[in-house]
């Protein structure tokens, strides 16, 4: 079983990448995030088509989150972070697909700093540390992707001092993504890439993806249910390379069956 994470930067715009990737990967499950399209515009014809069913939590313009199945019906258990009433970005969705829980994750991205868009990003990512708690508890195999936008460590990064005043980079949002993995959760990447050096996104300027200046922003994380099960990983690399790509580039986990 395959499970992938993909900042497509936009359904619409990217959708002949985004369905090139889907048949020629098949990952059982892909949880997009940045889908910029509200409920009734996401494109789920194109997706059936190619054999796979959804689940989506759209926004005019900015944000969105969905989750795709291989020839199987994702159940909806979760729609938007708890924990905020107020809330009314979509960056959280979640389902079951095959036994294992999924959560997609569109995780603010806190610039500029100081200020409201940082306050709201470290508080985002307190609820979310909440509800991956009540997952954790339910002792279930689960895992919560997608675009966490927090480097983790400076080997996570082409250059710590080209990011040290952005947000992804700042002692608060990575001692936020820490006190995740403390409370047990395994970075999948990240175990298995212990001496750094992987990217995930490449900015458009000043020709990041031709001078290979990238950074380690999307992550899948895992309770130890699902963990056990892990036998590899990997970066899409190429898929970024290709015409009108996204900015970000698949990531992905398989794991054994049950």
């Amino acid at each position: 079983m395959r499970i992938a994470t993909y900042n497509i930067n936009g359904v619409k715009a990217r959708l002949p990448r985004l369905l090139e990737w889907l048949d020629e990967t098949r990952p059982k499950v892909a949880c997009l995030q940045e889908i910029k399209s509200q409920d009734e515009g996401f494109p789920i014809a194109e997706f059936e088509k190619i054999g796979y069913q959804g689940i989506w939590h759209g926004q005019k313009s900015f944000n969105g989150v969905a989750i795709l199945a291989d020839g199987t019906a994702p159940v909806e258990t979760q729609r938007g972070l708890p924990g905020d009433p107020e809330d009314e970005q979509s960056r959280y969705l979640e389902a079951e697909v095959d036994g294992v829980r999924i959560a997609c994750i569109y995780l603010p991205n806190g610039n500029p700093l100081p200020g409201p868009k940082f306050d709201y990003k470290l508080a985002w990512m307190e609820r979310l540390r909440a509800r991956m708690k009540h997952l954790w508890d339910l002792e279930i195999p689960c895992a919560v992707v997608g675009d966490y936008n927090v480097i983790p460590e400076d080997k996570d990064v082409w250059s710590p001092k080209a990011m040290a005043s952005d947000a992804l980079m700042q002692p608060e949002s990575r001692d936020a993504y820490n006190r995740l993995l403390g409370d047990g959760w395994t970075d999948a990447i990240g175990t298995r890439n212990p001496r750094g050096g992987v990217w995930t996104y490449w900015d458009y300027q000043a020709g990041a993806w031709q001078r290979d200046h990238g950074f380690r922003i999307d992550h899948l994380l895992l309770t130890p249910e699902l963990a056990d099960r892990l036998t590899a990983v990997g970066v899409d690399k190429e898929y970024r390379g290709r015409e009108k790509a996204s900015d970000h580039t698949p990531v992905w986990v398989e794991i054994t069956s049950a």
